[in-house]
């Protein structure tokens, strides 16, 4: 079941959540440095994130009806829309940058959602999946939005991922602080991070994946459905 909107606002707007989205946006803006003049699509919960490429690309958030609207932060607009995850209305090809935030965890089926990413981006278009680790302690703590839903190990997200066509271009674990809103432990937010990275990483509480699509394997079908283009492995 998705998070609820507001619940996830209420979330970012905590110093916890505060710090928590300061380093995940520094983490995504090292993978796109540069999105000047593209088309960029957030699933999921992606309102804190989106803002990172607001002033260069078209930016859209697209959440589930479950979770209700995207929330920005305020005074930063941007076009957000509630629609069916599986049958996303947008044609083929329409977007050279896909973010998953709070959204393949939450899917209802997660393989239709990554098949509909795939149909989205374009060919030579970059996708990127934040997900709660598995190992991680933030994956089993309601009180976060990452503490609900479905979490992946590296290995899953990548073998997920792999199996749907896309190719896994880099992963990284981030997140090693503990989820609680205590001023002493938020003190040493940054020092967990550092230490963690070094002595656990296994434990992070995230798990983030880069891809893009691989078209090595893949042919269209005779027959496309309804103007969407479909594809079948030809190894089988």
């Amino acid at each position: 079941m998705a998070i609820d909107a507001r619940d996830a606002a209420g979330f970012y707007a905590t110093p916890l959540g505060r710090l928590t989205a300061n380093l995940l946006r520094t983490k995504l803006g090292a993978l796109w440095p540069d999105c000047t003049g593209l088309a960029v699509l957030g699933l999921g919960f992606t309102g804190p994130y989106l803002t990172l490429w607001r002033d260069q690309a078209r930016c859209l958030a697209v959440s589930p009806a479950a979770m209700g609207p995207a929330i920005f932060p305020a005074g930063r607009p941007s076009l957000a829309c509630v629609a069916e995850e599986e049958a996303l209305p947008f044609a083929d090809l329409s977007f050279d940058r896909i973010l998953f935030v709070h959204g393949l965890e939450h899917a209802e089926n997660t393989r239709r959602s990554l098949r509909e990413a795939w149909r989205l981006l374009k060919d030579d278009g970059r996708l990127i999946v934040v997900a709660p680790n598995r190992r991680g302690i933030w994956a089993y703590m309601e009180s976060t939005p990452f503490g609900h839903g479905q979490p992946y190990s590296e290995n899953q997200l990548s073998r997920l991922l792999a199996g749907l066509f896309f190719r896994v271009e880099q992963q990284d674990q981030v997140l090693f602080a503990p989820p609680v809103d205590w001023r002493p432990a938020l003190r040493l937010f940054n020092a967990w991070e550092k230490i963690g990275r070094t002595i656990t990483p296994q434990l992070a509480g995230l798990t983030i994946a880069e891809a893009s699509k691989e078209m090595l394997g893949l042919m269209p079908t005779q027959q496309p459905a309804r103007g969407r283009r479909v594809f079948v492995d030809a190894g089988r």
